[in-house]
């Protein structure tokens, strides 16, 4: 069997462009992988392309090989850029081999631990502003199963945040945790946004509240700093998704920086290597929650991946999404009881539709973490997927 081509797809999605890789072969049999980079999609485009010249006439079957060669060879390794568009490539050649062996990926890294995985959602509080309009939103999203759910509370604000601003967060929170009661887990977003001293000083003020963990909260750059905050904190601290590959996962585990760790098989190096990251983390006693905001295929790939990892412990999942993802896809997820049931079709379990991405072409969007738009995440329309 030889690779033919790869191909690359843009879907607009509002929020950002999911970015899909399809590698087809000789033999007819494609595997397909997610890239989404949200924002620098054009310079994932000719990542991408670089990685094609490698892979044509190569075995696809021969995966660790590729992608020790790709990224030896890339010279200027790791990044976003580079590791997204690996990371892309790794997941459709596992695809490729699941297809051809005819068992779901999970099969081939060592069988299922979990028949089902928990989930957490992002997103439902689309379009709220004031800490009542949260508490609705949270409200309605329990009615419909949900039992973790996670946001940023912060508005627009960056390394330091006014008392004012601090206790506009806490009210939000506070908000939330009565309308939904104490069953149900709160997970708190920083985004990377606050220095040492502000990170530490919300993390108290949110005990009270009893949240899951309070993710990234100084930027990803420093993990000394990070490693602070959770000295400090009361509650549990996860971070990681900013991180790409064992190496740079090194100094996390090194220092044990956070409780939780969250690589996205989107940019981190793919299915191995987040299964090997994982692997780290599990003799280390910390929590694997994959960071997995982006789009269908993705989803499909982390969710083999969780299935097959002992020391798993939540997923990210969109609450929904816009209308036409039931038509670029096949994708078929079983929801209940805050779980969603690991698929076993062969290979990752999902097929794109090519004609369909290709009615919703690039579109520019811009990062809204720091305008103050951050609840603008979802279109006018949705639909829910799961």
């Amino acid at each position: 069997m030889k690779i033919t081509d790869v191909k690359t797809f843009a879907v607009d999605c509002f929020r950002t462009n999911w970015v899909f890789v399809k590698v087809c072969t000789d033999e007819g049999i494609d595997g397909v992988g997610e890239a989404t980079l949200e924002y620098k999609e054009k310079a994932l485009f000719g990542a991408i392309e670089h990685i094609r010249e490698y892979l044509i006439g190569k075995n696809p079957l021969e995966i660790e090989k590729h992608w020790f060669h790709i990224y030896r060879d890339a010279y200027w390794r790791g990044g976003a850029v580079l590791m997204s568009a690996l990371s892309a490539v790794e997941v459709a050649l596992w695809d490729i081999l699941g297809k051809h062996l005819n068992v779901p990926v999970y099969q081939l890294l060592g069988g299922k631990v979990h028949d089902k995985v928990r989930i957490y959602v992002n997103g439902w509080f689309s379009g709220a502003k004031t800490p009542e309009e949260f508490g609705a939103k949270a409200k309605e999203a329990v009615k419909r199963g949900v039992t973790a759910m996670k946001w940023d509370p912060f508005g627009k604000a960056w390394l330091e945040l006014s008392n004012h601003d601090l206790d506009t967060a806490l009210r939000c929170v506070a908000a939330v945790r009565e309308a939904v009661g104490d069953s149900v887990d709160l997970l708190i977003e920083g985004h990377g946004r606050f220095h040492v001293p502000t990170a530490v000083k919300i993390a108290k003020e949110l005990e009270p509240f009893s949240p899951y963990w309070f993710e990234e909260p100084v930027p990803p750059d420093n993990l000394d700093a990070l490693k602070q905050v959770k000295d400090k904190s009361p509650i549990a601290i996860s971070a990681g998704e900013r991180l790409y590959t064992r190496w740079d996962y090194k100094k996390m585990f090194d220092t044990m920086a956070a409780d939780y760790i969250q690589p996205d098989i989107s940019h981190a190096g793919g299915l191995m290597e987040l299964k090997k990251i994982a692997a780290e983390a599990e003799c280390r006693y910390l929590g694997f929650a994959p960071h997995n905001p982006s789009g269908p295929v993705a989803n499909a790939a982390t969710l083999q991946l969780a299935a097959c990892c002992p020391n798993f412990s939540i997923l990210e999942i969109m609450y929904s999404d816009v209308v036409y993802r039931k038509d670029i896809t096949n994708e078929a997820l079983t929801y209940e009881d805050g779980y969603i049931t690991i698929p076993d079709k062969p290979g990752i379990g999902i097929e794109i539709n090519e004609e369909e991405c290709l009615k919703y072409p690039y579109q520019v969007h811009t990062l809204r973490h720091y305008t103050g738009a951050l609840t603008d995440i979802r279109p006018p329309e949705t639909a829910f997927y799961f």
